[in-house]
Protein backbone atom coordinates (compact mmCIF):
# COMPACT_ATOMS: atom_id res chain seq x y z
CA UNK A 1 0.00 0.00 0.00
CA UNK A 2 0.99 3.36 -0.79
CA UNK A 3 2.90 5.11 2.37
CA UNK A 4 0.61 8.30 2.29
CA UNK A 5 -2.57 6.32 1.84
CA UNK A 6 -1.69 4.29 4.93
CA UNK A 7 -0.50 7.41 6.52
CA UNK A 8 -3.97 8.64 6.38
CA UNK A 9 -5.75 5.37 6.51
CA UNK A 10 -3.71 5.90 10.47
CA UNK A 11 -4.75 9.40 10.70
CA UNK A 12 -8.47 8.54 9.72
CA UNK A 13 -8.19 5.33 12.63
CA UNK A 14 -6.78 8.10 15.24
CA UNK A 15 -10.09 10.38 14.41
CA UNK A 16 -12.55 7.80 14.88
CA UNK A 17 -10.91 6.54 18.19
CA UNK A 18 -12.15 10.92 19.17
CA UNK A 19 -15.75 9.25 18.91
CA UNK A 20 -14.98 5.71 20.83
CA UNK A 21 -13.08 7.47 23.56
CA UNK A 22 -16.58 8.64 24.77
CA UNK A 23 -18.35 5.07 24.52
CA UNK A 24 -16.92 4.31 27.92
CA UNK A 25 -18.73 7.37 29.52
CA UNK A 26 -22.04 6.31 28.79
CA UNK A 27 -21.18 2.75 29.60
CA UNK A 28 -20.30 3.68 32.48
CA UNK A 29 -23.60 6.44 33.12
CA UNK A 30 -26.04 3.92 31.84
CA UNK A 31 -24.36 0.58 34.14
CA UNK A 32 -24.81 2.13 37.08
CA UNK A 33 -28.46 3.80 36.47
CA UNK A 34 -29.26 -0.18 36.09
CA UNK A 35 -27.48 -0.98 38.76
CA UNK A 36 -29.32 1.52 40.83
CA UNK A 37 -32.86 0.47 39.29
CA UNK A 38 -32.22 -2.59 37.55
CA UNK A 39 -36.02 -3.76 37.61
CA UNK A 40 -37.11 0.00 36.43
CA UNK A 41 -34.44 1.34 34.06
CA UNK A 42 -34.94 4.61 35.82
CA UNK A 43 -38.95 4.78 36.33
CA UNK A 44 -38.07 3.68 39.94
CA UNK A 45 -35.30 6.37 40.95
CA UNK A 46 -34.49 9.40 39.57
CA UNK A 47 -30.97 9.15 39.73
CA UNK A 48 -30.93 5.92 38.05
CA UNK A 49 -33.02 7.89 35.49
CA UNK A 50 -30.68 10.44 35.22
CA UNK A 51 -28.34 8.73 34.66
CA UNK A 52 -29.30 6.45 32.05
CA UNK A 53 -30.62 9.26 30.06
CA UNK A 54 -26.99 11.17 30.36
CA UNK A 55 -25.46 7.74 28.57
CA UNK A 56 -28.27 8.07 26.10
CA UNK A 57 -26.88 11.86 25.19
CA UNK A 58 -24.18 9.80 23.91
CA UNK A 59 -25.57 7.09 21.85
CA UNK A 60 -28.45 8.96 20.47
CA UNK A 61 -26.00 11.13 18.76
CA UNK A 62 -23.08 8.96 17.84
CA UNK A 63 -23.56 10.52 14.43
CA UNK A 64 -22.49 14.04 15.15
CA UNK A 65 -19.77 12.44 17.20
CA UNK A 66 -18.19 10.94 14.81
CA UNK A 67 -18.63 14.11 12.18
CA UNK A 68 -17.00 16.25 15.17
CA UNK A 69 -14.20 14.09 16.28
CA UNK A 70 -13.06 13.10 12.20
CA UNK A 71 -13.49 16.45 11.34
CA UNK A 72 -11.37 17.74 14.16
CA UNK A 73 -8.99 14.54 14.27
CA UNK A 74 -7.75 15.39 10.69
CA UNK A 75 -8.06 19.17 10.20
CA UNK A 76 -4.63 20.82 10.68
CA UNK A 77 -3.64 22.21 13.66
CA UNK A 78 -7.36 20.38 15.10
CA UNK A 79 -8.83 23.55 15.03
CA UNK A 80 -12.55 24.51 16.71
CA UNK A 81 -13.75 25.46 13.20
CA UNK A 82 -13.18 21.77 11.66
CA UNK A 83 -15.28 20.78 14.58
CA UNK A 84 -17.85 23.65 14.22
CA UNK A 85 -18.12 22.50 10.69
CA UNK A 86 -18.48 18.82 11.21
CA UNK A 87 -21.46 19.25 13.44
CA UNK A 88 -23.05 21.99 11.04
CA UNK A 89 -22.75 19.35 7.73
CA UNK A 90 -24.24 16.45 9.84
CA UNK A 91 -27.19 18.65 10.70
CA UNK A 92 -27.74 19.80 7.51
CA UNK A 93 -27.44 16.40 5.87
CA UNK A 94 -29.93 15.11 8.59
CA UNK A 95 -32.56 18.01 7.99
CA UNK A 96 -32.27 17.50 4.33
CA UNK A 97 -32.26 13.64 3.60
CA UNK A 98 -33.64 12.44 6.79
CA UNK A 99 -36.73 9.78 6.69
CA UNK A 100 -39.29 12.58 7.12
CA UNK A 101 -37.99 14.67 4.63
CA UNK A 102 -37.36 12.23 1.82
CA UNK A 103 -40.96 10.84 2.64
CA UNK A 104 -42.17 14.76 1.90
CA UNK A 105 -40.31 15.03 -1.16
CA UNK A 106 -41.50 11.39 -2.59
CA UNK A 107 -45.04 12.36 -1.15
CA UNK A 108 -44.87 9.27 0.97
CA UNK A 109 -47.16 9.16 4.70
CA UNK A 110 -45.16 7.47 6.59
CA UNK A 111 -48.21 7.09 9.03
CA UNK A 112 -50.16 4.63 6.46
CA UNK A 113 -47.66 2.70 5.29
CA UNK A 114 -47.81 -1.30 6.02
CA UNK A 115 -47.28 -4.85 4.42
CA UNK A 116 -44.98 -4.67 1.11
CA UNK A 117 -45.23 -0.94 0.94
CA UNK A 118 -43.38 -0.21 4.32
CA UNK A 119 -40.98 -3.59 3.41
CA UNK A 120 -40.24 -1.84 0.36
CA UNK A 121 -39.78 1.92 2.45
CA UNK A 122 -37.64 0.08 5.10
CA UNK A 123 -35.35 -1.50 2.54
CA UNK A 124 -34.50 1.65 1.14
CA UNK A 125 -32.94 2.75 4.64
CA UNK A 126 -34.12 6.16 4.81
CA UNK A 127 -34.89 5.57 8.61
CA UNK A 128 -31.31 5.01 8.95
CA UNK A 129 -30.43 8.52 8.29
CA UNK A 130 -30.75 9.72 11.94
CA UNK A 131 -28.42 11.38 14.70
CA UNK A 132 -27.09 7.60 15.24
CA UNK A 133 -25.66 7.72 11.78
CA UNK A 134 -22.02 7.05 12.54
CA UNK A 135 -21.26 6.46 8.81
CA UNK A 136 -22.71 9.61 7.94
CA UNK A 137 -21.07 11.28 10.14
CA UNK A 138 -17.17 9.61 9.00
CA UNK A 139 -18.00 11.39 5.75
CA UNK A 140 -19.07 14.46 6.72
CA UNK A 141 -16.41 14.38 9.26
CA UNK A 142 -13.80 14.03 6.35
CA UNK A 143 -15.75 16.21 4.37
CA UNK A 144 -15.33 19.38 6.95
CA UNK A 145 -11.81 18.06 7.13
CA UNK A 146 -10.68 18.72 4.15
CA UNK A 147 -12.43 21.96 3.84
CA UNK A 148 -10.70 23.13 6.44
CA UNK A 149 -7.50 22.12 5.09
CA UNK A 150 -8.26 23.34 2.02
CA UNK A 151 -9.89 26.82 2.58
CA UNK A 152 -8.95 27.90 6.32
CA UNK A 153 -6.35 30.07 4.32
CA UNK A 154 -8.29 31.40 1.31
CA UNK A 155 -8.64 35.28 1.40
CA UNK A 156 -11.43 37.08 0.29
CA UNK A 157 -11.89 40.86 -1.37
CA UNK A 158 -11.80 43.15 1.18
CA UNK A 159 -15.70 43.69 1.10
CA UNK A 160 -16.16 40.35 2.34
CA UNK A 161 -13.05 39.89 4.16
CA UNK A 162 -14.95 39.21 7.27
CA UNK A 163 -15.62 35.71 6.24
CA UNK A 164 -11.88 35.31 4.93
CA UNK A 165 -10.10 32.18 6.63
CA UNK A 166 -11.44 29.84 9.18
CA UNK A 167 -14.68 31.84 9.35
CA UNK A 168 -15.39 30.65 5.97
CA UNK A 169 -15.15 26.82 7.01
CA UNK A 170 -18.45 26.38 7.87
CA UNK A 171 -20.26 28.27 5.39
CA UNK A 172 -18.40 26.06 2.15
CA UNK A 173 -19.15 22.80 4.72
CA UNK A 174 -22.26 23.90 4.76
CA UNK A 175 -22.86 24.27 0.90
CA UNK A 176 -21.16 21.11 0.05
CA UNK A 177 -23.16 19.02 2.42
CA UNK A 178 -25.99 20.08 0.54
CA UNK A 179 -24.23 18.95 -2.62
CA UNK A 180 -23.46 15.58 -0.22
CA UNK A 181 -26.78 15.09 0.66
CA UNK A 182 -28.02 15.30 -3.17
CA UNK A 183 -25.31 12.83 -3.73
CA UNK A 184 -26.67 10.58 -1.18
CA UNK A 185 -30.49 10.87 -1.81
CA UNK A 186 -29.23 8.99 -5.27
CA UNK A 187 -26.74 6.79 -3.89
CA UNK A 188 -27.72 5.70 -0.20
CA UNK A 189 -30.28 2.96 -1.04
CA UNK A 190 -27.75 1.31 -2.98
CA UNK A 191 -25.01 1.76 -0.66
CA UNK A 192 -27.10 0.61 2.36
CA UNK A 193 -28.49 -2.19 0.44
CA UNK A 194 -25.08 -3.50 0.31
CA UNK A 195 -24.12 -2.80 3.89
CA UNK A 196 -27.61 -4.19 5.16
CA UNK A 197 -27.47 -7.36 2.84
CA UNK A 198 -23.67 -7.85 3.73
CA UNK A 199 -25.24 -7.86 7.90
CA UNK A 200 -27.96 -9.08 7.66
CA UNK A 201 -25.71 -12.14 5.65
CA UNK A 202 -24.02 -12.59 8.74
CA UNK A 203 -26.63 -12.21 11.11
CA UNK A 204 -28.45 -15.07 9.70
CA UNK A 205 -25.73 -17.18 9.76
CA UNK A 206 -25.99 -16.93 13.61
CA UNK A 207 -23.45 -18.04 15.67
CA UNK A 208 -21.67 -19.18 12.92
CA UNK A 209 -22.07 -15.35 11.40
CA UNK A 210 -21.39 -14.20 14.92
CA UNK A 211 -17.80 -16.39 14.89
CA UNK A 212 -16.43 -15.70 11.22
CA UNK A 213 -16.60 -11.58 12.71
CA UNK A 214 -14.48 -12.90 15.32
CA UNK A 215 -11.85 -14.39 13.79
CA UNK A 216 -11.36 -11.51 11.38
CA UNK A 217 -12.04 -8.62 13.95
CA UNK A 218 -8.97 -10.14 15.04
CA UNK A 219 -6.61 -10.95 11.96
CA UNK A 220 -7.10 -6.71 10.91
CA UNK A 221 -5.77 -5.25 14.33
CA UNK A 222 -2.39 -4.95 12.82
CA UNK A 223 -3.74 -2.68 10.16
CA UNK A 224 -6.41 -0.86 12.33
CA UNK A 225 -9.08 -1.63 10.03
CA UNK A 226 -10.65 -3.29 11.94
CA UNK A 227 -12.47 -0.14 13.28
CA UNK A 228 -14.37 -0.37 9.81
CA UNK A 229 -15.63 -3.70 10.42
CA UNK A 230 -16.81 -2.86 13.83
CA UNK A 231 -18.92 0.11 12.32
CA UNK A 232 -21.03 -2.69 10.62
CA UNK A 233 -21.58 -4.78 13.68
CA UNK A 234 -21.36 -2.49 16.69
CA UNK A 235 -22.94 0.92 15.30
CA UNK A 236 -26.23 1.53 13.68
CA UNK A 237 -24.34 1.61 9.98
CA UNK A 238 -25.87 -1.31 8.58
CA UNK A 239 -29.33 -2.08 11.05
CA UNK A 240 -27.17 -4.34 13.51
CA UNK A 241 -25.69 -1.67 16.40
CA UNK A 242 -24.81 -4.41 18.65
CA UNK A 243 -23.35 -2.12 21.51
CA UNK A 244 -26.31 0.79 20.98
CA UNK A 245 -28.86 -2.10 21.46
CA UNK A 246 -27.15 -3.10 23.87
CA UNK A 247 -26.58 -0.23 26.17
CA UNK A 248 -30.09 1.28 25.49
CA UNK A 249 -30.98 -1.87 27.71
CA UNK A 250 -34.66 -0.93 28.48
CA UNK A 251 -35.55 0.89 25.29
CA UNK A 252 -34.04 -2.47 23.82
CA UNK A 253 -36.56 -4.42 25.16
CA UNK A 254 -39.41 -2.00 24.99
CA UNK A 255 -39.17 -1.96 21.45
CA UNK A 256 -38.89 -5.74 21.14
CA UNK A 257 -42.21 -6.14 23.22
CA UNK A 258 -43.75 -3.21 20.47
CA UNK A 259 -42.33 -5.04 17.63
CA UNK A 260 -45.36 -6.93 15.60
CA UNK A 261 -43.08 -8.54 12.48
CA UNK A 262 -39.84 -9.94 11.90
CA UNK A 263 -39.12 -6.34 9.69
CA UNK A 264 -39.41 -4.06 13.04
CA UNK A 265 -37.72 -6.68 14.89
CA UNK A 266 -35.12 -7.07 12.37
CA UNK A 267 -34.82 -3.08 13.07
CA UNK A 268 -32.96 -4.14 16.52
CA UNK A 269 -30.18 -5.20 14.67
CA UNK A 270 -29.06 -9.42 15.81
CA UNK A 271 -33.39 -9.64 17.46
CA UNK A 272 -34.40 -12.74 16.88
CA UNK A 273 -38.41 -13.02 15.39
CA UNK A 274 -39.71 -15.91 16.73
CA UNK A 275 -43.04 -15.88 14.67
CA UNK A 276 -44.94 -14.63 17.50
CA UNK A 277 -42.47 -12.52 19.41
CA UNK A 278 -39.18 -10.40 19.17
CA UNK A 279 -36.55 -11.55 21.40
CA UNK A 280 -33.65 -9.86 22.22
CA UNK A 281 -32.25 -11.20 25.57
CA UNK A 282 -29.61 -13.16 24.62
CA UNK A 283 -29.12 -12.18 21.16
CA UNK A 284 -28.23 -8.36 21.51
CA UNK A 285 -24.36 -8.48 22.67
CA UNK A 286 -23.89 -11.57 20.10
CA UNK A 287 -20.82 -9.15 18.35
CA UNK A 288 -19.30 -8.40 21.54
CA UNK A 289 -19.94 -11.50 24.74
CA UNK A 290 -17.49 -13.84 23.17
CA UNK A 291 -14.76 -11.28 23.78
CA UNK A 292 -15.08 -10.81 27.38
CA UNK A 293 -13.24 -14.76 28.05
CA UNK A 294 -10.21 -14.12 25.35
CA UNK A 295 -9.74 -10.27 26.59
CA UNK A 296 -9.92 -10.78 30.66
CA UNK A 297 -8.44 -14.09 30.32
CA UNK A 298 -7.49 -16.00 27.31
CA UNK A 299 -4.62 -13.67 26.27
CA UNK A 300 -3.67 -13.75 30.44
CA UNK A 301 -3.07 -16.67 29.94
CA UNK A 302 -1.09 -16.40 26.76
CA UNK A 303 1.33 -13.49 28.70
CA UNK A 304 2.15 -16.34 31.05
CA UNK A 305 3.11 -18.75 28.77
CA UNK A 306 5.19 -16.16 27.12
CA UNK A 307 6.92 -15.13 30.53
CA UNK A 308 7.91 -19.20 31.62
CA UNK A 309 9.16 -19.32 28.28
CA UNK A 310 11.41 -17.00 27.68
CA UNK A 311 14.99 -17.15 28.50
CA UNK A 312 16.08 -17.07 31.98
CA UNK A 313 18.28 -13.54 31.25
CA UNK A 314 15.30 -12.17 29.99
CA UNK A 315 12.12 -13.00 32.50
CA UNK A 316 12.24 -10.13 34.95
CA UNK A 317 12.08 -8.10 32.22
CA UNK A 318 9.76 -10.41 30.08
CA UNK A 319 7.84 -10.79 33.28
CA UNK A 320 7.21 -7.27 33.75
CA UNK A 321 6.16 -6.36 30.26
CA UNK A 322 3.67 -9.83 30.21
CA UNK A 323 2.05 -8.52 33.89
CA UNK A 324 1.69 -5.03 32.62
CA UNK A 325 0.23 -6.10 29.32
CA UNK A 326 -2.13 -9.16 30.85
CA UNK A 327 -3.30 -6.16 33.79
CA UNK A 328 -4.31 -3.90 30.85
CA UNK A 329 -6.04 -6.47 28.90
CA UNK A 330 -8.05 -8.16 31.78
CA UNK A 331 -8.89 -4.84 33.46
CA UNK A 332 -9.55 -2.69 30.40
CA UNK A 333 -10.00 -5.01 27.41
CA UNK A 334 -6.83 -3.16 25.74
CA UNK A 335 -5.03 -5.64 24.17
CA UNK A 336 -2.51 -4.33 21.55
CA UNK A 337 0.34 -4.76 23.96
CA UNK A 338 -0.04 -8.01 24.60
CA UNK A 339 -1.23 -9.26 20.68
CA UNK A 340 1.52 -7.13 19.17
CA UNK A 341 4.60 -8.69 21.28
CA UNK A 342 3.54 -12.28 19.13
CA UNK A 343 1.57 -10.75 15.96
CA UNK A 344 5.20 -10.53 14.42
CA UNK A 345 7.67 -12.26 15.95
CA UNK A 346 4.94 -15.73 16.26
CA UNK A 347 2.42 -14.77 13.25
CA UNK A 348 1.18 -18.95 13.47
CA UNK A 349 0.13 -18.31 17.50
CA UNK A 350 -1.38 -14.97 16.05
CA UNK A 351 -3.46 -16.87 13.87
CA UNK A 352 -4.12 -19.49 16.41
CA UNK A 353 -5.47 -16.52 18.78
CA UNK A 354 -7.68 -15.27 15.81
CA UNK A 355 -9.35 -18.97 15.41
CA UNK A 356 -9.58 -19.10 19.35
CA UNK A 357 -11.38 -15.24 19.64
CA UNK A 358 -13.82 -17.08 16.58
CA UNK A 359 -14.80 -19.63 18.77
CA UNK A 360 -15.15 -17.97 21.69
CA UNK A 361 -17.64 -15.26 20.18
CA UNK A 362 -19.68 -18.62 18.50
CA UNK A 363 -20.05 -20.26 21.33
CA UNK A 364 -20.91 -17.29 23.74
CA UNK A 365 -23.72 -16.93 21.04
CA UNK A 366 -24.71 -20.07 20.39
CA UNK A 367 -25.25 -20.25 24.21
CA UNK A 368 -26.75 -16.90 24.24
CA UNK A 369 -24.39 -15.68 26.79
CA UNK A 370 -24.27 -12.07 26.10
CA UNK A 371 -22.28 -8.84 27.43
CA UNK A 372 -21.44 -5.41 26.69
CA UNK A 373 -19.10 -2.81 26.60
CA UNK A 374 -18.60 0.84 25.82
CA UNK A 375 -15.24 0.63 25.61
CA UNK A 376 -14.13 -2.91 25.70
CA UNK A 377 -14.28 -6.25 26.89
CA UNK A 378 -12.06 -5.92 30.25
CA UNK A 379 -13.35 -6.54 33.79
CA UNK A 380 -14.94 -2.59 34.10
CA UNK A 381 -17.67 -3.10 31.50
CA UNK A 382 -18.19 -6.69 32.78
CA UNK A 383 -18.97 -5.58 36.03
CA UNK A 384 -20.94 -2.49 34.48
CA UNK A 385 -22.88 -4.30 32.00
CA UNK A 386 -23.90 -7.25 34.32
CA UNK A 387 -26.60 -5.56 35.79
CA UNK A 388 -28.38 -4.18 31.98
CA UNK A 389 -31.63 -6.22 31.31
CA UNK A 390 -30.20 -7.16 27.85
CA UNK A 391 -27.61 -9.12 29.04
CA UNK A 392 -27.51 -13.04 29.38
CA UNK A 393 -25.93 -15.43 31.91
CA UNK A 394 -22.78 -12.80 31.46
CA UNK A 395 -21.41 -15.01 34.52
CA UNK A 396 -21.14 -17.65 31.98
CA UNK A 397 -18.35 -15.84 30.12
CA UNK A 398 -16.53 -15.57 33.13
CA UNK A 399 -16.44 -20.00 34.12
CA UNK A 400 -15.62 -19.79 30.19
CA UNK A 401 -12.85 -16.93 30.50
CA UNK A 402 -11.40 -19.42 33.47
CA UNK A 403 -11.31 -22.69 30.62
CA UNK A 404 -9.75 -19.97 28.31
CA UNK A 405 -7.58 -19.10 29.92
CA UNK A 406 -5.91 -22.48 30.48
CA UNK A 407 -6.55 -23.59 26.73
CA UNK A 408 -4.22 -20.27 26.06
CA UNK A 409 -1.74 -21.35 28.26
CA UNK A 410 -1.15 -24.68 27.16
CA UNK A 411 -1.67 -23.93 23.52
CA UNK A 412 0.74 -21.38 23.75
CA UNK A 413 3.16 -22.81 25.86
CA UNK A 414 3.30 -25.71 23.67
CA UNK A 415 3.64 -24.05 20.40
CA UNK A 416 6.24 -22.05 21.62
CA UNK A 417 8.27 -24.96 22.92
CA UNK A 418 7.58 -26.79 19.81
CA UNK A 419 8.60 -24.69 17.65
CA UNK A 420 11.38 -22.34 19.16
CA UNK A 421 9.15 -19.45 17.88
CA UNK A 422 10.56 -15.70 19.43
CA UNK A 423 8.48 -14.44 21.31
CA UNK A 424 9.49 -11.79 23.93
CA UNK A 425 12.57 -12.91 26.14
CA UNK A 426 13.58 -15.65 23.45
CA UNK A 427 14.84 -13.25 20.53
CA UNK A 428 18.12 -14.37 19.21
CA UNK A 429 19.19 -10.13 18.44
CA UNK A 430 21.07 -9.06 21.30
CA UNK A 431 20.98 -5.46 22.61
CA UNK A 432 23.84 -3.29 23.09
CA UNK A 433 24.78 -2.60 26.63
CA UNK A 434 24.71 0.73 25.95
CA UNK A 435 20.80 0.82 24.69
CA UNK A 436 19.47 -1.27 27.41
CA UNK A 437 17.14 0.97 29.61
CA UNK A 438 14.74 -0.74 32.51
CA UNK A 439 11.15 -0.93 32.16
CA UNK A 440 10.95 1.64 34.89
CA UNK A 441 12.89 4.48 32.99
CA UNK A 442 11.33 7.56 33.00
CA UNK A 443 8.69 8.60 30.20
CA UNK A 444 11.66 11.30 28.98
CA UNK A 445 14.54 8.43 28.62
CA UNK A 446 12.16 6.12 26.75
CA UNK A 447 11.24 8.76 24.50
CA UNK A 448 15.22 9.59 24.12
CA UNK A 449 15.67 6.35 23.73
CA UNK A 450 12.95 5.49 20.73
CA UNK A 451 13.94 8.69 19.26
CA UNK A 452 17.45 7.62 18.91
CA UNK A 453 16.31 4.27 17.27
CA UNK A 454 14.30 6.19 14.93
CA UNK A 455 17.64 7.72 13.45
CA UNK A 456 17.60 10.82 15.30
CA UNK A 457 15.42 13.65 15.29
CA UNK A 458 16.91 14.63 12.23
CA UNK A 459 15.13 11.49 10.65
CA UNK A 460 12.02 12.07 11.79
CA UNK A 461 9.55 14.24 9.41
CA UNK A 462 5.88 13.11 11.42
CA UNK A 463 5.41 12.40 15.12
CA UNK A 464 1.59 11.29 15.93
CA UNK A 465 0.13 8.64 18.63
CA UNK A 466 -3.53 6.72 18.59
CA UNK A 467 -4.64 4.69 20.72
CA UNK A 468 -1.68 2.95 21.79
CA UNK A 469 0.59 3.31 19.23
CA UNK A 470 3.36 6.13 18.08
CA UNK A 471 2.79 6.59 14.82
CA UNK A 472 6.11 7.80 12.99
CA UNK A 473 7.31 8.88 9.65
CA UNK A 474 10.89 8.72 8.91
CA UNK A 475 12.94 9.99 6.08
CA UNK A 476 15.12 7.24 5.75
CA UNK A 477 14.07 3.77 6.78
CA UNK A 478 17.55 2.24 6.61
CA UNK A 479 18.50 4.43 9.86
CA UNK A 480 15.72 3.10 12.00
CA UNK A 481 17.34 0.54 14.52
CA UNK A 482 14.08 -1.59 15.88
CA UNK A 483 17.29 -3.26 18.70
CA UNK A 484 17.47 0.22 20.45
CA UNK A 485 13.68 0.78 20.04
CA UNK A 486 12.91 -2.80 21.59
CA UNK A 487 15.38 -1.92 24.38
CA UNK A 488 12.63 0.32 26.04
CA UNK A 489 10.16 -2.36 26.58
CA UNK A 490 7.80 -1.53 23.84
CA UNK A 491 5.46 -3.59 22.91
CA UNK A 492 5.72 -3.99 19.40
CA UNK A 493 7.37 -2.63 16.13
CA UNK A 494 5.42 -2.18 12.97
CA UNK A 495 6.66 -1.18 9.78
CA UNK A 496 3.74 -1.27 7.37
CA UNK A 497 5.58 0.75 4.42
CA UNK A 498 9.14 1.57 4.02
CA UNK A 499 8.68 5.03 5.83
CA UNK A 500 5.61 3.87 7.93
CA UNK A 501 7.17 3.02 11.87
CA UNK A 502 4.46 2.26 14.38
CA UNK A 503 5.56 1.78 17.67
CA UNK A 504 2.84 -0.05 20.09
CA UNK A 505 3.21 1.47 23.28
CA UNK A 506 -0.07 0.82 25.54
CA UNK A 507 -2.59 2.99 27.23
CA UNK A 508 0.26 4.83 28.02
CA UNK A 509 1.42 5.92 24.83
CA UNK A 510 -0.12 9.93 25.41
CA UNK A 511 3.07 10.35 28.17
CA UNK A 512 5.73 8.75 25.86
CA UNK A 513 4.12 11.16 22.40
CA UNK A 514 3.98 14.10 25.16
CA UNK A 515 8.27 13.42 26.44
CA UNK A 516 9.07 12.55 22.50
CA UNK A 517 7.47 16.01 21.04
CA UNK A 518 9.28 18.11 24.26
CA UNK A 519 12.05 16.19 23.32
CA UNK A 520 12.42 17.24 19.42
CA UNK A 521 11.79 20.55 20.42
CA UNK A 522 12.26 23.04 17.32
CA UNK A 523 13.26 20.54 14.96
CA UNK A 524 10.84 20.36 12.09
CA UNK A 525 9.07 17.38 13.04
CA UNK A 526 5.31 17.52 12.08
CA UNK A 527 3.38 16.48 15.55
CA UNK A 528 0.20 15.17 15.67
CA UNK A 529 -0.18 15.16 12.45
CA UNK A 530 0.20 18.83 11.94
CA UNK A 531 2.48 19.33 9.27
CA UNK A 532 6.20 20.49 9.67
CA UNK A 533 6.81 23.95 9.46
Amino acid sequence: MNGKVFGGLQRLGKALMGAVAVMPVAAILMGIGYWIDPDGWGANNIAAAVLIKAGGAVLDNLGYLFAIAVAFGLARQSNGAAALSGWLGYKTVMLLIGESSVAGYKGVDLGTLEGTAKLDWVSQGWGAINDKNALIGILIGLLAAWTYNRFSTTKLPDFLAFFSGRRLVPILTSLFAIVFSGVMFIVWPLLYHVLFSFGQWIVALGPIGAGIYGVVNRLLIPTGLHHALNQIFWFPVAGINDIGNFLAGSKTIEAAAAATDATSCAALGAAHWTGSACEVVGYVGMYQGGFFPIMMFGLPGAALAMYLTAQDSKKKVTGALMFAGALASFFTGVTEPLEFAFMFVAPALYAVHAVLTGISVALAAAFHWTAGFGFSAGLVDMVLSSQNPVASKWYMLLLMGVVYFFIYFFVFYFLIKKFGMKTPGREDDSVDAEEALTVNASDAEKAQAIIAGLGGAANISVLDYCATRLRVTVKDDSAVRESAIKAVGVAGIIRPTGKNVQVVIGPQVQFIYDAAAAELGNANVALNGEQAA
